[in-house]
């Protein structure tokens, strides 16, 4: 690279600003130009660097009276490629330099892969540039955006590169704005019009990348904001939005807390619900696990998020997660704690929070188990039998130490007699925990007063310093007691909460992810607990809903736990009794079991639904064909069946053989009809198998035009022959084609063409039949498929409006659907849209943007009428 800088002249680096694209054709590059023309007014050297117009004549206008760099013309696969001269553009080092397309991908043969590579040398350069790129062109959004639109942007530029800009403006336009101005001719050519509305530019593809697009573009504001005040030392909260915190303990209050919250955020547009468990560093803390869950489904049902912080320090990490997510109101419980308890340990962790919260408003919310707590207790509990012994170590290991110590008490002095008792103090604490301990100290205390303080055998103390050292052995001895034992309890419920954690994240990572889930829950269960056996009830009948038995035999001295789970279900298990700490971890067990109750029971109501809703369609497009195409034809025939044989009228041979004609036509439009009937009949009725198969469009059109007679010369098909074949039955498609094209040759603008083209998306075929006619208003577009509605026409020679209910019962029953769009000009476009059978006869739908070309193609080589940047 070419430099004319001084050595060791220190050069600022340039400044980046990029316009980003919610979608192609918005204005960025007009933007873009706007900006620089504004510039160079201003005084500033201006040069493009590399600009794509796209042969849109605004765009290009904006180019007068810009300096342009001449490109570099590379040579590729045999075809000459126009490139950046980049070293060009270093060497003319202008002020700002005008880079489009920051995505694209450089032809091979350069020094840099990608051209954002090349705008990074540009900014170290000292050239402030400017520059475009599109939403879906962003690495982290590049499988979303296929996932919408079905497409793969070959061409992405990592996010950090955009983020790192010095300014960013958002170009964005209403989806239906952008589709009016690309049928207007001022985003692609005509003959890409048509191909690019009915692939990438939908109105559902632009409104869910105009979404990403703005939610990409508000978390760069947001991390600007938090830049900001973290270099200011700003901690104070601003209130840009309402952010609603509401604290779970994983009490039974949570879901009065949860509700409470969600109202308070509803209350304000934009609101935001957050949900936070502060667990403590050493496990669960006697948090359920069971209620956790549920009031996190909760949380996520109303719209707001859950999250778990670990901390020793509730208070401190609850208003620390509050003003790291710039909370606006906190919500609290009230303590579940009497009021003895309250003065015994004093202020509790809602008061310290309203004591931090300083400009976060707090709400302390009363429900019904306020005041119903109990006293703490002292010490971890034991089996009775540990705790019997605990007891009596405290009596017996300081008397054991006492009669070992008085045999060598001429040789050992007090301060070693004092730190043996206090060993055997920690060894009671270990054994029986800080009660008994309590107990040993003690003991140890009178003893050691009685046997080895002057003067012996006797409770008075004859020196001062003795005095004292017996009270620091007793306070020492408490003390490094309770430790032990607090140490002791935390290994244990650390090792506990592991374990639960364990045996949590297991049931939820893979059992559920099976299809079959209550029994592989009820399988888990039976495993994880050691049960005999577990069977899942319907509380109602009695009936067995799962059942999993282990292959050994049961216990004889077993018990049954019978635990509600919801739905009307009951869990039975059989077996070893569970102990009050398993129980907490059962209670998650038995919400899951109850989640994947009511997803099957969802599932099969769905199911139940589903014939009910394809007859009640097939119901109605019998009775549409049956009150109006059956009797049109019918009518017609006796009329001429009857005019041919009434004797008051001498007809010629002509008249004759057109009145034949007529009711030969009418006569076989009837046969069809009810052949049709009958099959339909015969659907409804489950007798009847649709006969789906491949069908190509490019056959079935013309068939289904064949019963328009006449009306054959005005449609116009558009590259059926490229669309894949779909899964239908083709007598049925046929007729669904020939009534919505009937339709729009009704209703179609006078001398127009009806056109039929087809686009392929994933696995879906979508045929459009577009009319210039006076459109449909948007809310009257689901009573077109009503019976009995043709929305202001008084003409009742052609029917009643049934054709298009018929058609699109005929389309659900075949697994697709039938829809009206906007035609852009003017004029309504139905949408068919039915399964693909298969991949396309003839290369790739017309789908894709021209950047999305061929591998190791090289950019925009992509001719096929999509979006670029």
């Amino acid at each position: 690279m070419s430099s004319d800088l001084t050595p060791g002249t220190v050069h600022r680096r340039g400044q980046l600003r990029v316009y980003l694209g919610s979608a192609p054709g918005v204005g960025k590059t007009y933007r873009m130009l706007d900006e620089a023309r504004r510039r160079r007014e201003r005084g500033a050297d201006v040069v493009v660097g590399f600009i794509e117009c796209h042969g849109r004549r605004h765009t290009e206008n904006m180019l007068q009276g810009l300096e342009l760099v001449p490109r570099l013309t590379r040579h590729y696969r045999g075809t000459d490629f126009q490139e950046m001269d980049l070293d060009a553009v270093l060497s003319r080092r202008p002020q700002v330099a005008l880079v489009d397309e920051l995505a694209h991908t450089n032809i091979p043969g350069g020094r840099n892969a990608k051209r954002w590579q090349d705008v990074e040398e540009l900014l170290a350069a000292g050239i402030d540039v400017i520059t475009t790129v599109n939403v879906q062109h962003l690495e982290s959004l590049n499988d979303v955006v296929q996932k919408i639109t079905g497409i793969p942007q070959r061409e992405t530029v990592p996010d950090e590169v955009v983020r790192r800009a010095d300014q960013l403006e958002l170009v964005d336009m209403a989806p239906q704005a952008l589709r009016r101005r690309m049928a207007h001719g001022n985003v692609y050519k005509a003959e890409k019009v048509d191909a690019a509305l009915s692939n990438y530019f939908r109105v559902g593809n632009l409104t869910a990348l105009r979404e990403l697009a703005l939610l990409w573009v508000a978390g760069r504001v947001d991390e600007g904001l938090r830049d900001y005040r973290a270099s200011h030392n700003i901690d104070r909260v601003w209130e840009t939005r309402e952010r609603v915190v509401v604290a779970l303990t994983g009490g039974p209050e949570g879901e009065t807390l949860v509700r409470r919250a969600a109202r308070i955020a509803d209350r304000t547009a934009g609101g935001e619900l957050l949900a936070v468990h502060v667990t403590r560093s050493d496990g669960l803390a006697g948090a359920s696990p069971g209620a956790l869950a549920e009031q996190r489904q909760l949380v996520e049902t109303l719209g707001g998020s859950y999250h778990v912080v670990v901390g020793d320090d509730i208070p401190g990490s609850l208003m620390a997660f509050a003003r790291a997510h710039d909370a606006t109101q906190l919500v609290l419980g009230t303590s579940r704690r009497g009021r003895l308890n309250r003065f015994l340990t004093g202020p509790g962790n809602g008061q310290t929070t309203v004591d931090l919260s300083e400009d976060i408003d707090v709400h302390m919310v009363t429900h019904e188990f306020t005041g119903r707590g109990r006293l703490p207790s002292l010490g971890r509990r034991h089996s009775r039998r540990r705790t019997v012994a605990g007891y009596l170590a405290g009596v017996v290991v300081p008397s054991l130490l006492t009669v070992i110590l008085s045999q060598f008490h001429a040789r050992v002095n007090l301060t070693t007699d004092a730190l043996i008792f206090q060993l055997g103090v920690v060894g009671v604490a270990l054994l029986g925990g800080a009660t008994s301990a309590l107990l040993a100290s003690l003991v140890a205390s009178l003893l050691l007063n009685y046997f080895f303080i002057p003067p012996v055998r006797t409770f008075t103390i004859g020196e001062p310093n003795n005095v004292i050292a017996l009270v620091v052995f007793a306070a020492v001895a408490l003390t490094v007691s309770t430790v032990v034992d607090r140490a002791t309890r935390l290994t244990q419920r650390a090792a506990r909460a592991t374990a639960e954690a364990e045996t949590l994240s297991t049931l939820a990572g893979s059992v559920l992810r099976g299809a079959d889930a209550v029994p592989a829950l009820i399988e888990k269960t039976r495993t994880a607990f050691a049960f005999d056996s577990v069977a899942l009830l319907d509380r109602t009948s009695g009936d067995t809903i799962a059942r999993s038995d282990t292959e050994g035999e049961p216990a004889a001295d077993r018990t049954v736990t019978e635990l509600p789970v919801g739905g009307g279900a009951l869990l039975v298990l059989a077996g070893r009794r569970l102990p009050a700490a398993d129980q907490r971890v059962l209670t998650a067990f038995a919400a899951h079991i109850a989640a994947a109750l009511e997803r099957d029971r969802l599932a099969t109501v769905a199911a139940e639904v589903e014939p009910i809703k394809a007859a009640d369609r097939m119901r109605t497009a019998l009775l549409a064909a049956v009150s109006h195409d059956l009797r049109t034809p019918l009518a017609v025939a006796l009329a001429s069946v009857g005019s041919l044989r009434s004797p008051d009228v001498e007809f010629s041979p002509d008249d004759r053989a057109e009145l034949l004609a007529t009711a030969d036509e009418s006569l076989v439009k009837l046969t069809r009809l009810v052949d049709n009937l009958l099959d339909m009949s015969r659907l409804q009725a489950g007798a009847l198998t649709l006969h789906l198969e491949p069908t190509h469009l490019d056959e079935a059109l013309p068939r289904a035009l064949d019963s328009l007679l006449d009306a054959y010369a005005p449609v116009q098909p558009l590259d059926l022959d490229t669309a894949p074949p779909v899964l239908a039955d083709p007598p049925l498609l046929e007729r669904v084609l020939a009534n919505v094209i009937t339709n729009a040759l009704r209703y179609n603008a006078p001398g127009a063409p009806v056109l039929v083209a087809a686009s392929h998306h994933l696995d879906r075929v979508e045929i459009r039949v577009i009319d210039r006619g006076p459109g449909i208003p948007p809310g009257d577009r689901d009573r077109v498929f009503l019976p009995f509605q043709r929305l202001g026409d008084t003409d009742n020679t052609t029917g009643v409006g049934l054709g298009l209910a018929l058609s699109r019962g005929l389309a659900e029953a075949m697994g697709g659907s039938l829809e009206v769009e906007d035609t852009p000009g003017g004029g309504t476009t139905m949408l068919l849209t039915l399964p693909a059978a298969g991949p396309p006869d003839a290369g790739p739908p017309d789908a894709g943007p021209p950047d999305a070309g061929p591998p190791d193609a090289g950019p925009n080589m992509d001719e096929r009428g999509g979006p670029g940047q």
